[in-house]
């Protein structure tokens, strides 16, 4: 399995809005891709830190989700509640309980 992170700074003042277009259009999609497996987001309110986990069925799955540019669909829907860019990242699930 094969996990993709994205970190984001939202902006503080729109983490709800920002929480209403994750939930309502890029959760749905996401139901929609091969090899999805579990979608989780992470966040503090306090800080405006959110981390986006996609686990996948493989490398190759995540890959091919990319190539197919739905990944930087999702991301534009969120671009104007970023207060920097996100920071995507992939990692092996080497361990898993």
């Amino acid at each position: 399995m094969f996990a993709r992170t994205t970190t984001m700074q939202l902006k503080i003042a729109f983490i709800d809005e920002a929480l209403e277009v994750y939930k309502n259009s890029i959760v749905p999609a996401a139901q929609a891709q091969k090899g999805l497996v579990e979608l989780k987001l992470l966040l503090d309110r306090n800080s405006g830190k959110a981390i986006a986990i996609a686990i996948w069925e493989s490398e190759e799955d995540a890959k091919a989700n990319e190539k197919s540019h739905y990944y930087q669909e999702q991301l534009v829907k969120l671009i104007s509640y970023y207060a920097y860019p996100p920071i995507k990242e992939g990692f092996e699930i080497a361990h898993q309980v």
